[in-house]
């Protein structure tokens, strides 16, 4: 159980939601990383269908996986 005072309140209502995000990898678009040790996919978000983003995965990822993003505003460069 977590239990927050009102300073930690008032920290989080001015950093906005700090809670991890739940995403499904909607689509694997390819290798990335200098040997290739790097996935990048497109995820949508379980609470906001309508969003999604690309991001970059290390280890092994493929559709229909849940990631846990800690940090769901940045979106990775696309592949060249």
């Amino acid at each position: 159980i977590l239990v927050l005072l009102e300073s930690d309140q008032l920290t989080m209502d001015k950093l906005g939601d700090t809670r991890p995000k739940l995403a499904r990898v909607k689509l694997v678009l390819g290798r990335t990383g200098s040997r290739g040790t790097v996935t990048q996919v497109r995820v949508e978000f379980l609470d906001d269908e309508n969003r999604s983003i690309v991001r970059n995965v290390k280890g092994p990822v493929r559709e229909g996986d849940i990631l846990v993003l800690l940090e769901s505003e940045r979106e990775a460069r696309r592949l060249r």
